[in-house]
């Protein structure tokens, strides 16, 4: 990561990783904290976000939530983070210390880095996965997944655990929906991959992945079996 510059340590060391309120690791409070500001909190938090979603590290830190954090929480938390949620970078012009998160955002970010994905590209999968909950498959089988109040609908290229999947679906999820990508490209609904390939999408007009486009679906625990589709 590129080291910062600016106001970005504000003097502040870290505290060590576990702290005292209800043991939960301090990194993981941390990266919860930053992900709902970088995603979706910015604006009511008084935080200036750019057009790419990128904020100042050191405007990041001068927060009230941030204050018993120091830039290096920020740099581990980032680099050790399993899902490579965030991205630090400096200012290219004038070199100041900047973070966002990959995606995951409830605000309208313009210019996220985003791949889009052509029908018949080699980076086109034949098939992608939405991670869910068996609580919710009923209403998936009838109304399709929806991207609900964020930007995007997020899928992975395969299940967790599988080689090279890092990112795209929760671990704690027991339903995984597989997406027919060709045929959802063919009837004009728009992939991406994001930087931490992620692959979103906004759906149809209506934030949504018809259930037409299910090509299969697989209940994850306690043991994988095949579900019907409709």
């Amino acid at each position: 990561m590129d080291s910062a510059k600016g106001g970005g340590g504000s003097g502040k060391r870290g505290r060590g990783r576990r702290g005292h309120r209800g043991g939960e690791d301090r990194d993981v409070r941390l990266s919860k904290s930053m992900s709902y500001a970088l995603r979706h909190g910015a604006s009511q938090m008084g935080l200036q976000m750019g057009t790419d979603g990128f904020l100042f590290v050191e405007d990041l830190l001068a927060h009230p939530q941030f204050h018993s954090y120091s830039l290096e929480d920020v740099e581990r938390v980032v680099a050790t983070n399993d899902k490579q949620r965030f991205k630090l970078c400096t200012h290219p012009e004038d070199g100041r210390l900047q973070i966002r998160a990959n995606q995951g955002h409830s605000v309208q970010v313009v210019d996220l880095e985003l791949k889009p994905v052509m029908a018949g590209s080699p980076d086109c999968p034949a098939e992608a996965v939405h991670g869910s909950y068996l609580r919710n498959w009923s209403s998936i089988q009838q109304q399709g997944l929806s991207r609900m109040k964020r930007t995007h609908i997020h899928l992975a290229r395969g299940l967790p655990g599988e080689d090279g999947i890092i990112s795209g679906m929760r671990k704690d999820c027991d339903l995984a929906v597989f997406i027919d990508v060709p045929k959802a490209l063919a009837d004009g609904i728009k992939f991406f991959w994001s930087e931490n390939d992620v692959l979103l999408t906004e759906g149809d007009a209506e934030g949504k992945i018809q259930p037409k486009y299910f090509s299969r679906a697989l209940r994850l625990r306690p043991s994988r079996s095949i579900l019907p589709l409709q």
